[in-house]
Parts: C-alpha cells; sequence; structure tokens
C-alpha cells in the first residue's frame, strides 16, 4: 500500500491524528476508536498493523502496555509531494491570473 492508501481510510488518518502529540497505549487508541466509528477492538488492531508494516508507527512495550508513536518519514513523503503538486498547479495558475488581468486590462482600454 502507498501513503495515499494508508491516509485514505479515516479510521487510520485518525490514528496518526491521536499518535501526533506523542505515544498513546493501544488500549486509549481503542477506546478513542471504538467511540468514535464504533468498530471492534479487533478492527482497531489491524488498522494499528497496517500501519505499522506501512511504516506510519511503531510500537514499544512499557509493561503489559503497548505504546504507539508515529513515525514521521511516510508523512513528510505524503508532505514533499504535495508540496510538489502545489508548485505545480501554483505558477500555472499565476500564469492564468495574469492572462486574465491583461484581458481585463484589455477590455478596459478598448470600452473607453
Amino acid at each position: 500500500m502507498n501513503a495515499f492508501d494508508i491516509l485514505g481510510d479515516p479510521v487510520r488518518r485518525r490514528i496518526v491524528e491521536l499518535l501526533a502529540p506523542g505515544d498513546v497505549s493501544a488500549g486509549k487508541v481503542t477506546e478513542v476508536i471504538q467511540a468514535e466509528f464504533g468498530i471492534s477492538q479487533p478492527a482497531v488492531s489491524s488498522h494499528l498493523r497496517t500501519l505499522r508494516e506501512a511504516g506510519f508507527a511503531t510500537f514499544r512495550r512499557e509493561g503489559t502496555r503497548r505504546l504507539y508513536a508515529l513515525e514521521h518519514r511516510p508523512l513528510r513523503e505524503v508532505s514533499e509531494w504535495v508540496e510538489r503538486q502545489t508548485a505545480f498547479w501554483n505558477q500555472r495558475l499565476d500564469a492564468l491570473a495574469t492572462e486574465v488581468a491583461r484581458g481585463n486590462r484589455a477590455a478596459g482600454k478598448e470600452s473607453s
């Protein structure tokens, strides 16, 4: 799965949001996701596993708890891709705005 497939799922996006501030226990993630999405604990675990396997999350054991953390590398890759697309479109939109302004000026001169 690519990053957009991973983030395309609303449950996984929400888990990423939950992990963004720092380590969160699997129990807390499950509690929040069950309350918001009404899915089972095994379904939440499946989403956490998908995030781990795709490199978006890591976990460490602390006693009997699993603490999940966000891995920022895949998010940086997504951000860089979005920035490239934004730059591509900004150049074209700027050129369009210039042409529209030229057209407006020309129309204003013709009506005088």
